[in-house]
């Protein structure tokens, strides 16, 4: 069964409601998804961590179950900003007013946003597969444009939302068999929801301008994260090959930074789990 002995609710927060699995006990770690994924992606992850802490998994506003956001011009209500606050409100609802935050992929960018903007409240963060979106954008070459094209495509209006749900599946790929099967269904559930791949793409679409600004001006005004920060990769994803020093570029925006590359693609959390357990485990000891 996926997530044993975890809780499965939707929560209502001031701005959303989200679909939100939680479980075991002790000092609390807020896992958080990447793209398409939903919560589900944790399943063999949050088992390990709940034998010693409390461990929350939503799936993210605008993804899965969750509640999709409202369209605007400047796509705030899809921005990591607007996300940060519902890892707070959700937190807090829970009785957390301190916590630990994990992302991958587009999780990682809200993880990082909730320990920049709420710094009271992030105890430690780890990013998996991710630097900031400024740091992304200006490294940007024909390498990367030509191997992560889709953060371009999925930034213009209507023609992603038309071509991925003409054929979710090929367009996504996963396996039942890579994912197991209960992850799977939710997946497949998910991208073949018009809301969802909607909400999804709004994502990249913030991602482009608002979250850009919003990096932009931290740097500016010298704003930085306080907690301890652990950083890894996917040695067989081309995110490292791109960014060049992980770790060093991390330092630029936290005095307190460790990472280290994780034998396998880019879905760590479905590939590695035992291995990306631990490495969590072991930073949240300190």
């Amino acid at each position: 069964m996926m997530f044993e002995g975890f809780q499965l609710e939707m929560i209502d927060l001031p701005e959303a409601t989200l679909r939100v699995r939680h479980g075991g006990s002790g000092p609390p770690i807020l896992l958080l998804h990447g793209h398409p994924r939903t919560h589900a992606t944790w399943h063999r992850v949050a088992p390990l961590l709940a034998r010693s802490h409390t461990v929350v998994c939503p799936d993210l506003r605008g993804f899965g179950r969750s509640s999709k956001p409202a369209d605007s011009p400047d796509h705030e209500g899809s921005s990591k900003r607007a996300k940060a606050r519902d890892c707070v409100a959700l937190m807090e609802r829970l009785g957390f007013p301190t916590f630990a935050v994990a992302g991958h992929d587009r999780g990682a960018y809200v993880a990082y946003r909730t320990a920049l903007d709420h710094p009271q409240r992030v105890s430690r963060l780890a990013v998996l597969d991710g630097i900031p979106i400024l740091e992304r954008l200006e490294r940007c070459d024909a390498r990367f444009a030509q191997a992560w094209w889709h953060w371009f495509f999925y930034a213009q209006p209507d023609k992603p939302e038309r071509a991925i749900m003409a054929d979710p599946d090929a367009w996504y790929g996963g396996s039942a068999e890579r994912m197991g099967d209960e992850a799977h269904a939710d997946f497949l559930e998910a991208i073949h929801d018009p809301a969802t791949v909607h909400g999804m793409l709004e994502d990249y679409r913030a991602g482009l301008g608002i979250d850009r600004d919003h990096d932009a001006e931290d740097r500016q005004q010298g704003r930085r994260i306080t907690c301890p920060l652990l950083c890894l990769w996917s040695l067989q994803d081309d995110t490292h090959e791109l960014a060049g020093d992980m770790v060093g570029i991390w330092r630029s925006w936290a005095a307190d930074v460790r990472g280290r590359g994780i034998d396998c693609t880019h879905h760590m959390a479905e590939e590695a789990p035992e291995e990306l357990a631990r490495e969590l485990l072991a930073f949240l000891k300190g």
